[in-house]
């Protein structure tokens, strides 16, 4: 019995540490205020979201246009799938590959964050501002 109880505990523990990272890491990923002020990481990725002129295909609002409605996209795809669509792009689909950009290859994480914090309703849309301001 006591040798049964310790091997559910030794299976059992490694996934709920594993739960619990993956909440924090979720917790952590933007650090939004008033909707529009945003920590340093997530500002970056803003700007390169406007600087890519993302909203040609997607829409100001990340609504979607030609390109698919990042708000709803953004609810399923994980950071991993993110990556490698930022990246490599959708050819078929009309999405370029980014992984030649400087500014991409330094902010996609932001980038990810940005679009994480719309999807989840936390950011607004429009122009956004450091949280140190």
């Amino acid at each position: 019995m006591q040798l049964t109880i310790r091997l559910m505990f030794l299976l059992i523990v490694p996934f709920v540490a594993f739960g619990a990272n993956e909440n924090e890491e979720k917790e952590k990923l933007y650090e939004v205020r008033d909707g529009t002020k945003v920590d340093e990481q997530t500002l970056q990725g803003w700007k390169t979201w406007r600087a890519l002129a993302c909203e040609r295909c997607h829409g100001a609002q990340q609504e979607g246009l030609v390109g698919p409605p990042l708000v709803e996209s953004m609810k399923v795809l994980t950071k991993e799938q993110f990556h490698d669509v930022i990246m490599n792009g959708r050819p078929e689909k009309g999405m370029p590959p980014f992984n030649t950009s400087p500014m991409v290859n330094k902010n996609w994480e932001g980038l990810y964050a940005y679009l994480k914090g719309r999807s989840n309703g936390d950011i607004k849309p429009g122009r956004l501002s450091s949280l140190q301001e």
